[in-house]
């Protein structure tokens, strides 16, 4: 997978070496064409625990699950389960972006840097699943930051090319060449007031087939699940 732009890219914490997941954890089958993909913000330290997660894989059997806001505890889940793990710390903070996949990685998850506001540093992940590559982002609040954040991905993205996790964007993405088709339902719940929808799945040279909000309450947050099959090439 060649990356459309120069990238800075930056260390992942990698648990151990992957191994296959145990039984009840993997998938049916699998395709290059075809992957089922879990996207779930756990809300540091007081959400979704490393059984949480756990339970969800058992439960949803994505090809590749997602994660923002994951710590260091999350780094158990392979000694746990099996699997290919990574995770990407953002600088100077306790948690970042993390991907789980009962597959091999055709290489290991790259860390790209985003445009980054006054406070946090944003990174995000870029997995190479076969003809196509999956970013996970955990995008600023501020509505034209997250939109930068969102072209510069756009830039670095070959052309299949699925962008997903916690937008924290309200309205439309204004992202062109990509299609928000992730599920409508409100995936948080603002000030335990307001349900909005932050947890998003932007495509290009991608269709969706399958698209929902999975009912799961350990987080803010519910988790998304999307599959996601190739297109012709143009």
């Amino acid at each position: 997978m060649n990356l459309a732009r120069p990238y800075l890219r930056l260390p992942a914490i990698v648990a151990e070496p992957g191994k296959g997941p145990l039984p009840g954890y993997q998938p049916p089958f699998h395709s290059e064409n075809s992957i089922r993909v879990v996207s779930w913000n756990l809300l540091r330290q007081i959400g979704a625990t490393v059984r949480d997660v756990v339970h969800l894989i058992h439960q949803e059997k994505p090809d590749l699950l997602l994660m923002q806001e994951a710590t260091v505890d999350i780094d158990a889940l392979p000694t746990l389960i099996g699997g290919h793990y990574a995770r990407s710390p953002l600088p100077g903070r306790i948690h970042g972006v993390a991907c789980w996949s009962p597959w091999p990685y055709r290489r290991p998850p790259m860390t790209c840097t985003l445009p980054s506001g006054t406070l946090i540093r944003r990174v995000a992940q870029i997995v190479e699943c076969g003809p196509f590559a999956i970013a996970n982002v955990h995008l600023s609040h501020g509505q034209l930051l997250n939109r930068r954040q969102l072209r510069r991905m756009s830039q670095l993205l070959p052309y299949r090319a699925a962008i997903l996790g916690d937008f924290n964007l309200v309205g439309p993405t204004l992202i062109r060449h990509f299609r928000d088709v992730g599920p409508r339902a409100p995936t948080h719940r603002m000030a335990d007031v307001l349900p909005i929808r932050l947890d998003r799945c932007l495509i290009r040279g991608l269709a969706c087939v399958e698209q929902r909000v999975i009912d799961n309450y350990a987080s803010d947050h519910r988790p998304i699940a999307v599959r996601l099959e190739l297109l012709p090439h143009k």
